[in-house]
């Protein structure tokens, strides 16, 4: 076991995907889900209370969407780190997330290995593997 747990937020508008994520990352000795949130307004809610090192977000969610919330969120805390979570493969996406200042983007049907993985290289503060 790691020295220090990774304190992550879970922010995505379907509940099977938070109960999931949050499931399969309870299975990582060394991670923490500090909380979830179901869009871009509670995950800066949920940001600012948890104080997370890693947030994994959604891109398209009602009332703020992920792009819209790493931005702001970037603004709050620019040290925390975002991993955006997307069924789509898209470039102009991608680009988006990383103008907003997401470490990442990882699509949803890549599982959770890629995932779990991106959350540590986040923590760490190491190259993202997907992103380069």
């Amino acid at each position: 076991m790691k020295s220090q747990m990774i304190k992550v937020l879970i922010v995505d508008d379907q509940e099977t995907v938070l109960k999931g994520l949050k499931m399969r990352l309870a299975l990582e000795d060394d991670m923490k889900v500090i909380g979830e949130a179901k869009d871009g307004f509670g995950a800066l809610q949920m940001a600012t209370s948890g104080q997370p090192d890693v947030v994994v977000m959604d891109v398209e969610m009602p009332n703020m969407d992920g792009i819209s919330a790493t931005r702001a969120l970037h603004e709050i805390n620019p040290h925390v780190k975002v991993i955006m979570l997307s069924i789509h493969d898209n470039p102009q996406l991608r680009a988006q997330a990383r103008a907003a200042g997401a470490y990442s983007y990882v699509e949803k049907r890549d599982g959770a290995i890629n995932l779990i993985a991106e959350i540590r290289n986040a923590f760490e503060n190491k190259r993202s593997l997907i992103n380069g």
